[in-house]
């Protein structure tokens, strides 16, 4: 089984921001592949998808905690499905990367991401494929936070949205058991 995870905020005050996404790539992926509609599964609290992909039983999930308790759900999933950290990914913001460019690795470290170093500290392994999807450097005179919560301007959306097909298009070739190693687009 795989697991496909894209990181985000539950709600719609949080619904197109930079901080989500993670959720944005995942639905992309899910439309295109016309996935079954996610779920709440109330014991992981995270919205899944359950389908057959290329041969392999996949579950694609937007966890619906905090982006800092991202660890939670993945950690429940990886541990309910007997996962190995290895057919696990995950979709996510990164402001250390240029808006509307893509990098695809098999493994790593959290970085800065918080959603991240959750997943890390609760799995107990870096040893996990990402899909980081850059967000672009904060403004000066914003704070972190308030930078990545903000909507998304209409001015960068087709961008973005470009960007999380991109990211989709990484997680499709994963699933299909592609080899991949530290890939990055630019759209």
């Amino acid at each position: 089984m795989k697991l496909i995870v894209g990181l985000g905020n539950p709600g719609s005050d949080y619904a197109c921001t930079y901080h989500n996404v993670g959720f944005m790539a995942v639905d992309a992926l899910s439309s295109r592949l016309q996935s079954p509609d996610f779920a709440l599964d109330k014991k992981s609290n995270a919205y899944l998808s359950e389908q057959i992909l290329f041969g392999q039983k996949t579950l694609l999930v937007k966890p619906n905690t905090y982006m800092n308790l991202s660890g939670d759900a993945v950690s429940h999933l990886a541990r309910y499905y007997k996962i190995e950290p290895q057919d696990i990914l995950v979709i996510y913001d990164d402001i250390d990367i240029e808006k509307g460019t893509v990098r695809a690795r098999k493994c790593g470290s959290a970085g800065t991401h918080n959603g991240m170093r959750d997943i890390v500290g609760k799995l107990a392994s870096t040893d996990f494929a990402r899909v980081r999807v850059g967000i672009g450097f904060k403004p000066d005179y914003m704070a972190l936070a308030d930078y990545v919560l903000s909507k998304i301007p209409t001015a960068w959306r087709e961008l973005m949205e470009k960007a999380c097909a991109v990211a989709a298009d990484f997680a499709e070739e994963w699933i299909a058991g592609k080899q991949w190693q530290d890939l990055t687009k630019s759209v």
